[in-house]
């Protein structure tokens, strides 16, 4: 098979969650560019809106179902409603998170429980729905996470203080082995990707306390992520290029981990 058809998405189908903007739209950007139909969700219909708008642009068929994926309830809707606009479901992207800063003594137990629902109880409950309703009985699909490289470390003092935020994409990260495990003999690949600093509406506060330079200064590149970065690994986990990969995360963080 040629390099090109590997990568070719052609007649594939993906559910983005958190799709609106930042990192899921990037992805969505490049999963759609290579030939998926796509359906974003996030919680606001006009950010969705205004993605859908963009891809289309872009000559990317899409769909925009809103979700709150911090509830007990918001993933089997989402995921009964792409399937109606998809049929299936090749690809899952489970990008939609939340953080919150706060010191771990007086860090409000409400923020926590926000968080954890959303980033590690919302993803269990989508792939699980997706894989209850369209994966498993077909014996194939791609679940891609994001985690972050705050899942495998901690904060230096007088930086960011998310020790919620940590602790859930640690269980990101886990989850990812153990669901590859599991799902591997229905030919489902499950994989996660591990950003270090971009900028997005999340980080924006932190990006303005601490400031870029400095946060560079962390990278052996020397460089946060930009708009192109995740394209290249969402496309290897989403394509036949990366059939015979399971239970990996692929820090993508200029080798802040490196160091």
């Amino acid at each position: 098979m040629s390099i090109k058809k590997l990568f070719d998405l052609s007649g594939r189908t993906a559910l983005v969650t958190g799709g609106s903007r930042g990192l899921g739209l990037q992805i969505a950007e490049a999963l759609g560019e290579q030939g998926a139909k796509l359906v974003l969700s996030s919680r606001k219909q006009g950010d969705l809106d205004e993605a859908v708008e963009h891809l289309k642009k872009m000559g990317i068929e899409a769909h925009a179902v809103a979700a709150d994926l911090g509830t007990t309830d918001g993933a089997q809707p989402l995921v009964a409603a792409a399937m109606k606009h998809l049929g299936h479901i090749d690809i899952l992207v489970n990008n939609a998170g939340a953080s919150w800063g706060a010191p771990a003594e007086d860090h409000p137990l409400d923020a926590w429980e926000k968080v954890m629902n959303l980033n590690v109880r919302g993803i269990f409950l989508t792939s699980q729905a997706v894989g209850k309703a369209s994966m498993i009985p077909r014996r194939s699909g791609r679940i891609i996470s994001v985690a972050s490289i705050a899942g495998f470390k901690g904060n230096a003092p007088g930086t960011m203080q998310t020790i919620a935020y940590n602790t859930s994409k640690g269980a990101v990260v886990n989850f990812t082995r153990t669901l590859a495990g599991e799902w591997g003999p229905y030919n489902i690949n499950v994989n996660a990707i591990a950003p270090g600093f971009f900028p997005s509406r999340m980080t924006k506060g932190i990006l303005a306390t601490l400031g870029e330079e400095k946060l560079a200064q962390h990278a052996p590149l020397g460089r946060i992520g930009d708009d192109e970065d995740l394209k290249g690994v969402a496309l290897l986990f989403a394509s036949d290029a990366g059939k015979h990969i399971t239970g990996q995360i692929l820090a993508v963080d200029g080798g802040v981990l490196a160091v």
